[in-house]
């Protein structure tokens, strides 16, 4: 390295500034480095066989050769991207050899490709320095080789092309020069301003972090001594008026004198806990609604033990909803209720609704979709962990446990957004050492739950697998469900960047639904476009006819209103009954309250 090297390296703060302390941190890194291990591999040595990799990896080795298969197939093709990848490169080389010698005209020639901003290459010194430059550079030249030959693969059918395109972008983006502390300017800068200390701080993290996981990485994305369910998160006064072996069901106190007639009940997701809805007093849906009217009720769904692995979907919807609308009537004196199904609580919501129309049953007189699938042809980059083998793989792993493990179900919502959710908590926590920032949303996403092996069995085969749903094929106490016959009125809600519940998938769905459709599109996420209050005045979401058709023709002749959609619904639902009765107090109904709210069921850890 020549002198100007040296200089730019001191410039950019990479020199070490006191060896010994260095020397002590460096000791001290291979100390916690060895405590990690050791946790690590201590419940691997207790109970081997409840950590298998086999089940994990082999879907990604079987995708991988069948993805070779196909380049051996047109090797015209792989050497055409050969030769495009060696000219870039050595193009690439040539203009870096020329800035590390100092010349003119050193910076690389425009890409063939546009780069768009990356937040992984903010700090300058990945387009200042000549050799940081070199690395990013040499990472997505590489890495759109990578992609191109996914893309232009011949003889792949569209679901192991997409699962190649998922393992590969996991690939790349876990290669990605950002991630490593030699690679990553910033870190370095860290590195060498601390002596090592945070190298030895996040290494202690990493190990706390392995230990909270029970032997498995629980990546820590926010501060979580900062929250606690009760104290500052799902704190809507109420109290649990009914409760099961699947379910607790919580009635909130009114706010207003007068509120609406029919009684809202709430069917959050089993995946997830409930208070999503009932975060912070300002972001809580549950006392917006409960503050404009509503008399809401809420189901929060057990985390279930071993004990519970027999507990199917059919029984979530006897002893779930169908439970619950018996205990609302109890609590309320109303036969007429509003329910509200949110992702795959809207799923079951929707199944149920059809086994009572079936039925003859008529106590549901509208209904609310919030990011809820039930025709699943479109179900995004989550059928990529949906396919027979895999599928077979999560049975194996539920028959030893009796439940799939919500650590699992979480890494795989965070591999669809590798790049927010895994890798910056990587590098921010592990190698700069640094606590998260405390952030509620963050806290409820770490917070999992486990799911019983009969019903995710069901749900996965029937849904995902079979999409017998939609197709009018799933069967329930012998009942055929037919979406057709849930002619009430519904508010469909889809968010336009969601990727659990696309929103392509749910406009889809909306339309077997044999009632009138509100359909609304939010903008944002599966979790950011729900959770929205108006007060924060953020994003936006559209209305306009029916669903009929494509989502992109309806898209372009909706209408676009800022801010929140909660308005609209509220404006939606009072328009089925107007109707108002003085506030309903929860001590004066006829079933006794067993605790306050939020229960015990949600406090639950797994």
């Amino acid at each position: 390295m020549g002198q100007e090297q040296l200089e730019a390296a001191r410039n950019l703060g990479f020199e070490i500034r006191n060896p010994q302390r260095f020397a002590h941190n460096m000791a001290r890194l291979g100390e916690e480095a060895g405590k990690a291990a050791a946790i690590f591999l201590q419940p691997r040595a207790v109970n081997s066989a409840h950590f298998t990799l086999y089940d994990d990896l082999a879907p990604v080795l079987r995708t991988l050769v069948q993805l070779q298969r196909a380049w051996v197939q047109q090797p015209h093709r792989v050497l055409e991207a050969q030769v495009a990848l060696w000219n870039n490169s050595l193009e690439l080389w040539h203009s870096s050899m020329r800035r590390f010698m100092g010349l003119k005209n050193g910076h690389a020639k425009p890409m063939a490709f546009p780069l768009s901003p990356d937040p992984r290459f903010q700090h300058p010194a990945w387009s200042d320095d000549p050799y940081f430059d070199l690395l990013r550079q040499s990472y997505l030249i590489t890495s759109h080789w990578a992609e191109s030959l996914v893309n232009s693969a011949e003889d792949l059918d569209p679901h192991t092309r997409s699962k190649a395109r998922f393992y590969l972008a996991q690939i790349i983006n876990a290669l990605a020069p950002s991630n490593w502390v030699f690679t990553n300017p910033e870190l370095l800068h860290e590195t060498f301003v601390s002596d090592g200390e945070n190298l030895v701080r996040g290494m202690r993290l990493l190990a706390e972090d392995i230990e909270r996981g029970s032997g498995r990485l629980k990546i820590r994305q926010t501060d979580a001594t900062k929250f606690e369910v009760g104290q500052n998160l799902a704190i809507t006064p109420g109290k649990v008026i009914y409760q099961n072996a699947v379910m607790q069901l919580l009635q909130y106190e009114a706010t207003t004198e007068q509120v609406l007639k029919r009684p809202l009940l709430i069917v959050p997701p089993w995946i997830n806990k409930y208070y999503i809805l009932d975060l912070s007093p300002e972001k809580a849906f549950v006392k917006w609604a409960v503050d404009h009217g509503q008399t809401v009720f809420m189901i929060s769904w057990v985390n279930p033990t071993r004990e519970l692995a027999h507990k199917s979907f059919e029984d979530y919807m006897r002893e779930g909803i169908l439970e619950a609308l018996g205990a609302v009537e109890q609590a309320t004196g109303e036969r007429a209720i509003h329910a509200l199904g949110y992702c795959v609580g809207g799923t079951l919501l929707a199944a149920t609704l059809a086994y009572l129309a079936a039925r003859g049953h008529t106590q549901v007189k509208s209904a609310t979709f919030l990011t809820t699938q039930v025709d699943f042809s479109q179900a995004g980059d989550l059928r990529i962990f949906m396919d027979e083998d895999q599928v077979a793989a999560i049975e194996r792993d539920m028959a030893r446990h009796g439940y799939l493990d919500g650590h699992k179900m979480t890494t795989a919502f965070n591999l669809l957004r590798s790049n927010d959710l895994i890798w910056p908590y990587v590098v921010d926590v592990y190698m700069k050492g640094q606590t998260p920032l405390p952030l509620d949303l963050l806290y409820w996403n770490s917070d999992s739950t486990r799911i019983p092996a009969a019903n995710h069995r069901f749900y996965l085969r029937r849904c995902y697998v079979n999409n017998d749903l939609s197709q009018g094929r799933m069967k329930i106490d012998g009942v055929t469900l037919d979406l057709s016959k849930v002619t009430i009125p519904i508010y469909h809600l889809a968010a336009r960047e969601d990727h659990i519940a696309p929103a392509r998938s749910v406009f889809s769905g909306a339309q077997f639904l044999g009632g009138a459709v509100r359909f609304v599109v939010a903008g944002s996420g599966h979790i950011a476009g729900v959770v929205n209050p108006p007060a924060r005045n953020r994003y936006q979401y559209w209305t306009g006819g029916p669903p009929v058709g494509e989502l992109d023709t309806w898209l372009e002749a909706a209408q676009e209103h800022p801010g929140s959609w909660w308005p609209d619904w509220q404006g939606w639902s009072e328009a089925q009954d107007r109707r108002r009765v003085p506030a309903r107090e929860i001590d004066g109904c006829k079933l006794t309250p067993i605790e306050d709210a939020p229960g015990s069921y949600v406090r639950v850890k797994s």
